[in-house]
């Protein structure tokens, strides 16, 4: 039954069934796993008269009178008076015009918000609200935990509460895909009373005991559907045994600028561990701005070139991919590896040159971007893939690339760092190393918060630093006034006002603050030519000023840039934030990072505004980023297509999280192929589940 189509069940057919589907809910298992976004426990209704000014509360009273105004022509505010026995409570509902003839006089509504005081009446913008009924029989309608679900157009909560009560009695006792014995190791619920209790709970304790079984299950099949994708991708083959302390490894690391700090020597070692085994790697390296991510890749790819072999290294963009010539290709030089650089501004000459080289093996390392996974470039013998800021690339450039060669090891970088239970839960088929010590710590960066009413003193800092021979970047998280906030970092917006754009305050900036500086623009709608040729030019030191988006936030280093003021700083992440500042005090030169918010004082964005100026570690705010936003974007990037939990708090379930990493390390230990009939619910639970990630293994 649970893969059954949602359109077979009772009451779920038509538009009731087109709009479940709206909601990605296709099968009767996706419906089930439609996990609540959160409980209102009606159990506890507070009195009108009870209410506590400036706490949240839950209502239940009748309607007395409605009424619909416009303050203003695009803003609509549906005022309804509530009353029970001891008082009388005026909600709003603010762009909503349609509740004016839906909500009626004399209808019990259920209401949850922060309760204020203004002239005279105790007030509410309800963030839940529902209708009851009459008051006959409202007392036993709400007297209970009732879950709110995501709806959507033309289906209300009373109706998926409907449908999911038809189909988990229609479903009757669901057999459960874990195996006992890990039920009963961890003293979870059974998966169908965990279904019943969380979308029915009796009380609060009982829906939270139902959401851990219900995250474990998340858990464990992520965790056993990335170790079963690695065993159907072609990498599962033999891969090579690369040579390490070779000769051409030994005179990179003696060619190299500085020495390798204690992170660096142990990610190396994990490498060439790898590489020397012949299992095909799939490693994550991670390092905050600065670590020497760079170093460690060439001792990867002079590995490479001892054993005869060939490396590629992808970078997200063309400037970026000449940097790593320009800092590389020297060291590479002096330990006789030879490379080339194959980008879009390749001229046609010099490119069929390095397609013919690289044909005949005459080329060691080839640095290039998505150009590639170009058909006239081809590899002989390919047998290390590096990937920087993997997250920049799609799955299917990622693996193009690795497709050139039979089995290569592939080593993916990035600079924002992950939290371990991050990494544990969305990289578990892939080894993780770390990096936070820097081999050249550069002269650092202070960070200070300020208010827009004080945006004149970053303006005044940009222009010591301009009068000093130095660069500034300034970043908008828009990049024009028309633009939706909806694809800025997952933090909401606290304070009211107009975002920056760099289409505005580049306008400001030319006319009216510094007219005499050269500045330019930098954004994601530039083609990639039009941005390549904006960063090599701030490289040059031919712009005073970068007005940009975080299309820099991760990318070129200008070591004569010393300040960045982010505008609106707290519509972003503390990942975003920290890989910005980064940018700056990357050389002898001291940066400054200001952040300039309209978020009051004493309010979450000003305490994670403050958490960055008092912390430079990366990892800490990373952890601290996940505890504020949890997992959806604490990578600086949507995951669309990837793995989202659904009931999986990486916060709460740490213990959670590492269970299921190291249950799904003994079923593989025990039974590699999961062959054991009493895995078999479980294996097909995965495959049901994330089927799409075992196919993207399969044609890797």
């Amino acid at each position: 039954m649970l893969s059954s189509p949602v359109g077979s069940l009772r009451f779920a057919r038509g538009k009731r069934g087109e709009a479940l589907e709206r909601l990605g809910i296709r099968t009767v298992r996706d419906l089930f796993l439609h996990a609540p976004a959160r409980y209102l426990d009606f159990s506890q209704v507070s009195r009108i008269a009870d209410a506590e000014v400036g706490k949240s509360a839950t209502i239940v009273a009748t309607i007395d009178r409605i009424t619909l105004k416009r303050p203003r022509p695009r803003l609509s505010i549906v005022e309804v008076f509530l009353v029970d026995a001891t008082g009388v409570l005026r909600i709003s509902f603010f762009r909503q015009p349609w509740l004016k003839d839906s909500l009626k006089k004399g209808d019990v509504l259920a209401v949850s918000g922060k309760v204020g005081f203004s002239y005279g009446y105790l007030t509410m913008t309800p963030v839940f609200h529902e209708v009851l009924g009459s008051a006959d029989d409202a007392a036993e309608t709400y007297a209970r935990v009732m879950p709110v679900h995501a709806t959507t157009e033309g289906l209300s909560q009373a109706w998926i509460r409907r449908i999911l009560s038809s189909a988990l009695a229609d479903a009757g006792e669901i057999v459960d895909f874990l195996p006992a014995r890990l039920v009963a190791a961890h003293g979870l619920m059974g998966e169908a009373a965990a279904l019943r209790e969380a979308h029915f709970p009796k009380s609060l304790l009982g829906a939270g005991h139902a959401r851990r079984r219900l995250a474990y299950d998340e858990l464990l099949c992520l965790q056993v559907g990335l170790r079963l994708r690695k065993a159907v991708a072609p990498g599962s083959r033999r891969g090579v045994s690369h040579v390490v302390d070779g000769p051409r490894e030994a005179a990179v690391r003696e060619s190299l600028p500085f020495a390798l700090t204690q992170d660096q020597e142990r990610a190396a070692r994990e490498i060439l561990a790898d590489m020397a085994s012949n299992a095909p790697m799939n490693r994550l390296l991670q390092g905050d701005v600065g670590t020497g991510k760079t170093a460690v890749a060439a001792i990867a790819c002079a590995a490479a070139a001892d054993s005869g072999c060939q490396a590629a290294i992808m970078a997200p963009t063309s400037v970026l991919a000449s940097q790593y010539a320009e800092s590389l290709g020297p060291v590479f030089d002096r330990a006789d590896v030879r490379w080339r650089i194959v980008t879009s501004r390749t001229p046609k000459d010099e490119r069929t040159d390095i397609a013919e080289a690289l044909s005949k093996g005459e080329v060691d390392v080839v640095f290039g971007t998505t150009a590639l996974l170009s058909s006239d470039l081809s590899f002989p013998s390919l047998s290390l893939v590096v990937v920087d800021e993997q997250h920049r690339f799609g799955v299917n450039q990622r693996h193009a690339l690795a497709g050139k060669g039979e089995t290569p090891d592939v080593l993916s970088m990035t600079a924002t760092p992950i939290p371990r239970t991050l990494a544990l839960s969305l990289y578990g088929d892939v080894a993780v190393s770390s990096m936070a010590e820097r081999p050249v710590r550069g002269a650092g960066v202070s960070t200070k918060v300020l208010s827009w009413a004080r945006v004149d003193d970053a303006w005044k800092a940009v222009d010591e630093a301009i009068v000093a021979g130095q660069q500034a970047y300034v970043v908008c998280p828009l990049v024009d006034e028309a633009d939706s906030a909806s694809e800025l970092d997952d933090v909401a917006g606290e304070a009211a006002g107009k975002l920056a754009s760099t289409s505005a305050i580049y306008a400001e900036l030319k006319e009216r603050v510094f007219p005499n500086r050269r500045i330019a623009l930098l954004h994601g709608r530039l083609s990639a030519q039009e941005k390549d040729d904006v960063m090599a030019a701030m490289r040059a030191g031919k712009i005073d000023i970068l007005v940009c988006t975080t299309v820099v936030e991760v990318g070129v280093d200008v070591p004569n840039a010393s300040v960045i003021v982010v505008l609106d700083a707290d519509r972003y992440g503390l990942a975003t934030l920290h890989q910005l500042r980064g940018r700056v005090g990357r050389g002898s030169i001291p940066g400054r990072a200001l952040l300039v918010t309209r978020a009051k004082r004493g309010s979450d964005a000003q305490k994670r505004l403050s958490a960055l100026v008092k912390s430079s570690n990366g990892f800490e705010l990373a952890e601290l980023d996940l505890e504020l936003r949890h997992e959806g974007e604490v990578l600086g990037y949507r995951q669309s297509g990837d793995v989202t939990f659904r009931f999986v708090d990486l916060i709460s379930d740490r213990d959670l999280v590492e269970a299921a990493h190291s249950d799904a390390e003994e079923l593989f230990r025990r039974d590699p192929a999961l062959k054991d009939p009493e895995l078999g619910l479980l294996v097909s639970e995965v495959r049901e589940r994330f089927g799409a990630l075992l196919s993207r293994g399969e044609s890797s």
